[in-house]
């Protein structure tokens, strides 16, 4: 795990790795190939999604243990070698500081333009039209969220049960973002999927919410105060009961407001306010975001680390 987080930190997620979660991705569009059929009715849509969900979960964790296991039986340096770079594939904190930084760097610079292509690598929404205070909004609302998902999840995964589980968890979180969406093509056959996701997230993103209230107290021109009381207040406003946990703390400990109207192809989506007594983000505040998720990643790292040694 330390070794994982080293390399995170260093090499962050180059393009020419041969990343799992692309073969994961790959899995999810061969198995709606195969299990979906012009003309389903709900309930066997509703099965055959949560037959890939349940079959590609499976797959993600027991192929990993059985790699793993076959290169430590080669020799304990190819197993360590193995294992420390499956579990470096499920963290995401460099490419998360970089690529939110590279987008602040451009709105610094005057560059709106910059600033919105490089969003749209990180964000689902609409970015063509946004301004300024917009593209902060969009970052800090990414960051928070993605520390949960991207950082805290897979270290809270691994410390309880191994890389295995924790590429589990990236088999979940792929599934999520390519089928679990409440539109008319996913309603059903992404149920189980986005219900899974619920699940697996439930406990990590509340702890990414108490590690950014907790690093709220180092972090100069955070507070701590505001973001526990804003969590505590505005943590279940979100449609998703994961994603607001993460984005009120980061709320509170800016002081800004967050939510709104977004655009997801053309289409207005309408999201809770969170922070609603607060003024619309800044540049500088996104930045201050970027640093508060930094620190939370370390904070949860050194944690895992220390409720791995204890269940070993």
């Amino acid at each position: 795990m330390a070794s994982a987080y080293l390399f995170d930190w260093i090499a962050g997620d180059p393009e020419w790795f041969p990343h799992p979660v692309r073969l994961i991705g790959k899995g999810v569009e061969q198995g709606e190939r195969i299990l979906r059929r012009r003309g389903q009715t709900p309930a066997v849509e509703l099965a055959a999604g949560g037959v890939l969900t349940i079959g590609l979960v499976a797959v993600a964790y027991m192929g990993t243990a059985k790699v793993i296991a076959r290169m430590h039986r080669l020799g304990s340096a190819s197993g360590f070698l193995t294992e420390a770079l499956l579990a470096w594939t499920c963290l995401a904190s460099r490419s998360l500081h970089d690529e939110a930084s590279a987008v602040i760097a451009h709105l610094e610079t005057g560059d709106i333009v910059l600033a919105r292509q490089r969003l749209a690598r990180i964000v689902g929404r609409d970015t063509e039209h946004l301004d300024a205070y917009a593209v902060s909004r969009a970052v800090i609302e990414t960051v928070a969220e993605s520390c949960s998902d991207g950082v805290i999840a897979p270290l809270f995964y691994m410390a309880a049960g191994g890389v295995p589980l924790a590429m589990a968890y990236k088999a979940i979180n792929t599934l999520d973002s390519m089928i679990g969406h409440a539109d008319e093509r996913y309603f059903y056959f992404g149920k189980a999927a986005a219900r899974l996701d619920d699940v697996a997230n439930f406990l990590p993103s509340r702890l990414t919410a108490l590690g950014i209230t907790a690093t709220a107290a180092v972090v100069e021109r955070a507070s701590s105060a505001t973001a526990l009381d804003t969590w505590l207040h505005d943590g279940m406003k979100h449609d998703s009961p994961n994603a607001g946990q993460p984005e009120s703390a980061m709320a509170g400990a800016l002081q800004v407001r967050l939510g709104g109207e977004n655009f997801y192809e053309g289409a207005p989506v309408a999201a809770p306010l969170i922070g609603e007594r607060f003024s619309r983000p800044s540049a500088q505040q996104a930045k201050l975001a970027i640093r508060i998720a930094a620190a939370v990643s370390v904070f949860g790292a050194v944690t895992a680390l220390l409720l791995r040694r204890r269940t070993k």
